[in-house]
Parts: C-alpha cells; sequence; structure tokens
C-alpha cells in the first residue's frame, strides 16, 4: 500500500542527473588545469596570428603568396625581437660591470654620508670585501654553478614553448582563409556569420591594438633617446628602446617597470644626472597620457580606461603577463563585437517599424474622392 513517502521519479533523476553533472564538471576542471600550458599557448598564438595577418593580407593582395608573407612576417618579427634584447642585454651587462667595479667607492661615500650627516659611524667593510677582488660578487658565476642544469632546463623549456607558439602562429596565419572556411562549413549559416565577424573584429582590433602600441614605443624611445643623450647618460640607445617598448606593451604598470632601469644606470653615474632621469620620464608620462595616447588610440582601438583597466586587472588573475599583455585586444573585441551586435539589433527594430507603419484610419464615405 502506497504510504505517501514514495520519491517521484522526477527527483531520482535530477539527483543522479546532479552528480552526474558535478563529476563532468570535475572532470573537465582536472583536464584544463592538465592542458593548461597548451590553452595558453593556443590562446597566445592566436592573438599573434590576429596581430600578424593583416600585413599578411596587405601582401598576398600585392600577388605575394600567404606562405612567403608569412615568413618574411615572421623574419621581421624576429629581428626586431632579437635586437631589443641584444640592445638591452648589452646595456645591462655593461651596468651591472660597473656597479661590480665601483661599488667599494658607493660604499665608501655611503659610509662618509652617513658620519657627516647623522653623526653615525657604520662598517661596511664585510659588504665592501664583497665587491674586492677574488670577492663574492666578482665570483657570481661559480656561486651559481649549482643551478646551471636548473637554469639550462629552464631555457629550454621556454625556447620550446616559443617554437611551439611560433608553428602554431605560422599556420594559423598562412592558413587563415582555408581555416575560417573550414570552419564555416561546419556551422549553420547564422552561427558562420557571428564567427566570422568575432575573427574579423578580433583581427581588427588586435592589429589596430599593435598597431597603435608601435607608433606610441617609437614616439617614446626617441623622446627618450633625445632626452638620454642630452643628460649623457650611459647606452641612451638601448635604454631609450627599452622604455618604449616595455612602457607601451605591458599594461598599466609599465610605465613604471620601464623606468626603474634607466633611472638606477644614471644613479650610478650621477645622483643628480639620475633625477633629472626620473623628471623627463615622468613628465613625458603625463604628456603621452593626455596628448600622444589619446591621438593614436582614438583612430586605432577605442576602448573606455574602466573597461581597461579591469580587463588588465582580470587577464592578470587568469593567465598572469599573457593574460595582462591579451586584456586590451580581447577587451576591444567584445566591445566592438557588443557595439556591433546592438547596432545591428538597433537597425533591424528601424527596418521592421518602417515596414510595418501602424495602420492609417480608413477613409469615411463622405471624405472619399
Amino acid at each position: 500500500m502506497d504510504d505517501g513517502r514514495t520519491v517521484p521519479v522526477w527527483v531520482k533523476r535530477a539527483i543522479v542527473w546532479f552528480w552526474l553533472g558535478g563529476l563532468a564538471t570535475f572532470y573537465a576542471v582536472g583536464v584544463v588545469r592538465a592542458l593548461r600550458t597548451l590553452l595558453v599557448v593556443l590562446v597566445v598564438s592566436l592573438f599573434v596570428a590576429f596581430a600578424l595577418e593583416p600585413a599578411v593580407n596587405a601582401m598576398a593582395r600585392k600577388g605575394i603568396r600567404r606562405g612567403i608573407g608569412t615568413a618574411v612576417t615572421f623574419l621581421v618579427a624576429t629581428v626586431l625581437a632579437a635586437g631589443f634584447f641584444a640592445l638591452v642585454g648589452t646595456a645591462l651587462a655593461s651596468e651591472t660591470n660597473y656597479l661590480i667595479e665601483n661599488a667599494p667607492d658607493y660604499i665608501d661615500d655611503i659610509e662618509g654620508w652617513l658620519d657627516d650627516t647623522f653623526g653615525v659611524e657604520v662598517e661596511f667593510d664585510t659588504l665592501k670585501d664583497e665587491f674586492l677582488q677574488g670577492g663574492g660578487a666578482q665570483d657570481l658565476a661559480s656561486r651559481f654553478a649549482d643551478d646551471v642544469v636548473n637554469a639550462g632546463a629552464t631555457v629550454v623549456s621556454l625556447l620550446f614553448q616559443l617554437f611551439t607558439v611560433a608553428l602554431f602562429t605560422f599556420y594559423l596565419v598562412a592558413e587563415g582563409p582555408k581555416l575560417r572556411e573550414m570552419v564555416s562549413a561546419r556551422l549553420s549559416e547564422r552561427s558562420a556569420t557571428v564567427v566570422t565577424t568575432i575573427w574579423n573584429v578580433a583581427m581588427d582590433k588586435t592589429g589596430k591594438y599593435m598597431y597603435s602600441r608601435t607608433i606610441l614605443a617609437v614616439v617614446s624611445a626617441l623622446v627618450h633617446w633625445i632626452a638620454f643623450a642630452l643628460l649623457d647618460v650611459p647606452s641612451p640607445v638601448a635604454l631609450a628602446i627599452w622604455v618604449g617598448v616595455i612602457s607601451q606593451f605591458i599594461p598599466a604598470i609599465g610605465a613604471y617597470i620601464a623606468g626603474v632601469l634607466p633611472f638606477m644606470v644614471a644613479l650610478l653615474h650621477s645622483p643628480r644626472t639620475g633625477l633629472f632621469v626620473l623628471i623627463v620620464i615622468v613628465a613625458y608620462q603625463q604628456v603621452e597620457n593626455y596628448f600622444f595616447s589619446p591621438r593614436v588610440t582614438a583612430h586605432t582601438m577605442e576602448i573606455h580606461v574602466a573597461l581597461a583597466f579591469g580587463a588588465v586587472i582580470a587577464g592578470t588573475a587568469l593567465l598572469g603577463i599573457v593574460g595582462a599583455f591579451l586584456a586590451l585586444p580581447v577587451a576591444a573585441t567584445a566591445q566592438a563585437f557588443i557595439s556591433s551586435w546592438l547596432d545591428e539589433r538597433a537597425r533591424s527594430a528601424a527596418a521592421a517599424e518602417t515596414a510595418h507603419p501602424d495602420a492609417e484610419p480608413a477613409p469615411t464615405a463622405d471624405g472619399g474622392d
């Protein structure tokens, strides 16, 4: 006899689906975590492809095969990147050697300043010995000899990831049109239109982002090169290029990171020069924020300041420095797509209203002709 306490069938099904859904979610999260490196590589490759494909498309329109155009674009990008790291690395190594050689004199100056200013006698003999012949700083390479294997493994891993990104990017750029056609052929007409629109908007916004950042980086490098040369800062070209590239391609905090190196280099040679370098960097940043940047980005990548800031924070939280770098083009793409979708909805509503206007009152018998 039914006592009214029988569990309904739909409840049993809901419980089963709940646990199946939980297990599937747990498994999916595990898969994503296991494939996190590959997914990051794919995302980076996709947006690098978005940045490079406009140049390849321009060459393709002039009759150059996409494979050759992609190879030329990769070669130019590789040469520029190698030149940047060579210049900055040489300047950094030179200034490190200068610091080690002159550190004892700096320590003596600090001791004298403390004694003259505060009447405090402090001896830094142990620290000074680190920089003298046979000291710890002179034998820095041998001190880290045990870490060579780990450092080598890290370098190999980084090179492998860069090679993987380059491989995926080359394929995405060289076979971009075919890839889009292949994806669109497996979707409905409406879905294919949406995918193509998002792809084109992402490519347009990413290309414009790279274009605007490159212009601002060149202007920044030229201005700082002139300023550093006038102030007689060592390695003015390398430091100016460092400031231009880092300040533009690292969102939010790039300007602060970029300014530290030239300030410290100038400070090592002359405190007064270091102060002037700091003033130049801060002053130029204000001029760029209020004069150069709005005029360049207004014609390349329009994005609300609050959205840009929030996107950088979210991207950093999700993917670290890679997420911070990709945050702005992703946010610009999302903003442009949503704006286009809303405009299309508004145009469709207006067209529907025009096609079906409100019915006018029928004419009366005595009002007709």
